[in-house]
Formats: structure tokens, C-alpha cells, sequence
């Protein structure tokens, strides 16, 4: 991948086409995503490969290109991740920089980038909300993440699933908030984390792992449909 600055000379008659379909089956998402995300994902921490620090992310499905959130292909999707939303749009220093190669753009169709006066069209508008959500976002984030590690809240989840075609799954490098662990948080700690916006945060991702035997059940439903996965 090879970015390039976003500016109105270059890319004056460059377009961007719609979101693409979700096709990971885990995505990095931020705080301020939780409360929609886990109304059909589950929300787990992963550490990153490189740095070994944990990143929150929604788990879409079982495998790539076969989410399992709710929405089919003529349905309108029931969650739709930041990072999905950039998808070809990246930060550099204070600019925009774009992924030329990304399938988004294109200079035929789409949606234009910029007016005719230079200025930012509607949708790298609506680009340049999303890039400022997400990086204020990753740092409320990691803020989340360490005031959960200081009190010894994030624990390894074991994901061991069998399905109806004798299919089994086992995600590993997963990682949850414990509910008996907030459980027996003393009075005044719970005060700090609630003050602080992060006991509600930390009830989301813990409850959220109900998704999965929902999603479950809809990956079962799929394999006796002829032709779905």
C-alpha cells in the first residue's frame, strides 16, 4: 500500500464510491462505537502483533467475508464500523493521505470529492468526521484499556464452538472484561470508573459476549440454506 496526500489538484475529479461490504471478520473499533456495536457484536481486546498493547475490536463473524450481525445482503447493515467508514482515507501529520490502489476511488463514478471551487465536497466531509473520530477516539481508548489493566479487569475469554455440519471453532488471543470481577470493585472504585465514563464501557463489552451463541445459531441457520455461508 502507497499513500499519497489528498489534495484538490491532483485529485480534483477523483470520487469515492460507497462503503465497501464488511469483509473482516474482526475489526478495531473505539469507544465511542461500543454501545452500537454490541447490540450485534460481541466486543473483545486482542493485543496488537507489533506492540503487544490491547486494541478493542467487534468480532463480525466466524471467518472472513461471512459476517453474521444481522444484516444480509439486501439488508441495510445493523452496524457499521468507523474504520469501515475511512475504508482508503488515512491521517498523515495534519493532512489526508488516500490509498490510491483502494477500489473506493475511482474517476468515473461515485461520489466527488471535491466542489469545483476546491473545497471539500459532502463526502470528504463526512471522511474528515470520521478520520477526527477515530483519532480521538483511539486515545479515549487506550485511556479505557489501562484504567481496565490497573484494576485487573481484562481476562482471556476461551471461544470453543461446534456447529450442526460437525464444524468446530476455537478463537484464541481473545480477551473480555469479567463480570464477577466488576462485581467485587469497592464502592469507591466503582464511583471513579462510573465519574469517569468507564463502567458503563466496561458492562458493554462484558455483556456483549452474549452475541456469540446468537451468532452462532446464525451461522447454523446459513449451512441449511443451499448455497449460503
Amino acid at each position: 500500500m502507497q499513500l499519497v496526500g489528498l489534495n484538490p489538484e491532483e485529485h480534483a475529479n477523483l470520487s469515492v464510491r460507497s462503503t465497501p461490504p464488511e469483509a473482516r471478520r474482526f475489526t478495531e473499533i473505539v469507544v465511542s462505537e461500543f454501545a452500537a456495536a454490541a447490540v450485534c457484536c460481541p466486543i473483545f481486546f486482542a493485543k496488537n502483533a507489533d506492540t503487544g498493547e490491547f486494541y478493542a475490536g467487534a468480532l463480525f463473524g466466524f471467518e472472513d467475508n461471512a459476517p453474521l450481525t444481522g444484516g444480509e445482503a439486501d439488508q441495510i447493515d445493523p452496524f457499521v464500523s468507523l474504520d469501515r467508514r475511512r475504508a482508503g482515507f488515512y491521517i498523515a501529520g495534519d493532512h489526508i493521505a488516500i490509498d490510491e490502489a483502494n477500489s473506493r476511488f475511482s474517476r468515473t463514478e461515485g461520489e466527488p470529492l471535491f466542489q469545483s471551487d476546491s473545497s471539500p465536497a459532502p463526502a470528504l466531509r463526512a471522511i474528515q468526521s470520521v478520520l477526527t473520530q477515530l483519532h480521538n477516539g483511539k486515545r479515549e481508548t487506550e485511556t479505557f484499556i489501562r484504567a481496565m489493566m490497573d484494576l485487573r479487569l481484562i481476562e482471556p475469554i476461551d471461544v470453543s464452538l461446534s456447529f450442526d455440519d460437525g464444524q468446530k471453532l476455537s478463537l484464541q488471543g481473545l480477551y473480555t472484561i469479567g463480570l464477577d470481577g466488576l462485581a467485587e470493585l469497592d464502592d469507591d472504585t466503582v464511583v471513579t470508573l462510573f465519574r469517569a465514563g468507564h463502567l458503563q464501557l466496561a458492562y458493554t463489552v462484558a455483556l456483549s459476549a452474549r452475541q456469540l451463541p446468537v451468532m452462532a445459531a446464525r451461522h447454523n441457520s446459513r449451512l441449511s440454506r443451499p448455497g449460503k455461508r
